[in-house]
């Protein structure tokens, strides 16, 4: 896999439902450790909600899945909050909904509508971004052509992820799998042939 969606930034989103309060913290995670510590750090902040149910998918391809009820009636919690992640299509994300009962009782049916709505609404807020595997190259060019040549670069949707200025200037470019060659034959029409792409490694990069 070259490419998945995930959230493109952090949020909170908040509903009532017949008085209770279902408090929705949407984060970026890239581990288990991550998503688990976002529990403990909520559980410590909100000591007074009587539950912290979560669900996160965590990988490009989203193996990594888990989900929790956290006292909850079983599958009225975390699944539907899991179920909302990945029909979005997203991973490397934790959802966390917070819930402060509010003295009446919502049922089976009303619980998977609260929590997935909760969910719905906390991804709502947090937006979507694409993750692209890039390849890294490197590249050196005199001083007195960088700024024209990283411009360039960048005008024809290369991506330039760093500058080391020195006797030289280095760039590092990043290019999808498939855009290798067109990235070396920019490069070549920009410095007259005189500067070359070299394979460095590999990165996930936001788009």
């Amino acid at each position: 896999m070259s490419a998945y969606t995930t959230i493109a930034r952090d949020a909170t989103a908040q509903i009532e439902v017949k008085h209770s309060v279902f408090l929705c913290t949407v984060q970026r995670v890239e581990t288990e450790v991550d998503a688990r510590a976002l529990v403990a750090r909520l559980r410590k902040d909100h000591w007074d909600a009587r539950h912290h149910c979560s669900a996160f998918v965590i990988g490009p391809e989203g193996r990594l899945q888990r989900s929790s009820d956290d006292g909850e009636p079983s599958g009225t919690a975390g699944a539907p909050m899991l179920d909302v992640v990945v029909g979005a299509g997203l991973s490397d994300v934790a959802v966390v909904v917070t819930r402060w009962f509010g003295g009446t009782l919502l049922g089976a049916g009303g619980l998977v509508r609260a929590y997935s709505d909760a969910t719905r609404a906390g991804l709502d807020e947090a937006g979507t971004l694409r993750r692209e595997l890039v390849r890294e190259l490197e590249t050196d060019v005199d001083a007195a052509d960088a700024g024209r040549v990283e411009n360039e670069l960048r005008n024809r949707g290369i991506a330039v992820l760093d500058v080391s200025w020195g006797e030289r200037v280095r760039l590092r470019l990043g290019a999808a799998p498939d855009d290798v060659a067109r990235l070396a034959s920019v490069l070549a029409e920009l410095t007259g042939g005189t500067a070359e792409a070299r394979p460095v490694g590999e990165r996930w990069v936001d788009r």
